[in-house]
C-alpha cells in the first residue's frame, strides 16, 4: 500500500470513528461517512462490514445503531490490517 493511500485510509477511519462515536446520539449516514466508506472499499475484500456500518448508519434505534456501526468498524480495521 503506497503511502497516499495510507493517508486517505487513515482519514476515512478518523471520519467513520468519529460517526460511531456520534451515532449514538442520531444518524450518522452523512456524505462524509459515505465518502469515508467508498475511500477503504477497495482494501476490504468482503463488504459487509461496509454494508452494515451504512445500513446501521441511518437506523432508528440510536442503541442498536451504535451497537451495529462499533462492531462495522472493528470488522473494517480487521481487515483492513489484514491487506496492509
Amino acid at each position: 500500500m503506497s503511502c497516499h493511500q495510507r493517508i486517505i485510509i487513515d482519514l476515512s477511519l478518523h471520519i467513520l470513528r468519529a460517526a460511531s462515536a456520534g451515532s449514538g446520539k442520531g444518524k450518522v449516514d452523512t456524505i462524509e461517512v459515505r465518502l469515508a466508506l467508498r475511500c477503504v472499499i477497495a482494501h476490504c475484500p468482503e463488504r459487509w462490514s461496509l454494508d452494515m456500518f451504512w445500513n446501521s448508519a441511518g437506523g432508528d434505534h440510536a442503541i442498536g445503531r451504535n451497537q451495529d456501526c462499533a462492531a462495522a468498524l472493528n470488522a473494517m480495521v480487521r481487515e483492513l490490517e489484514l491487506s496492509a
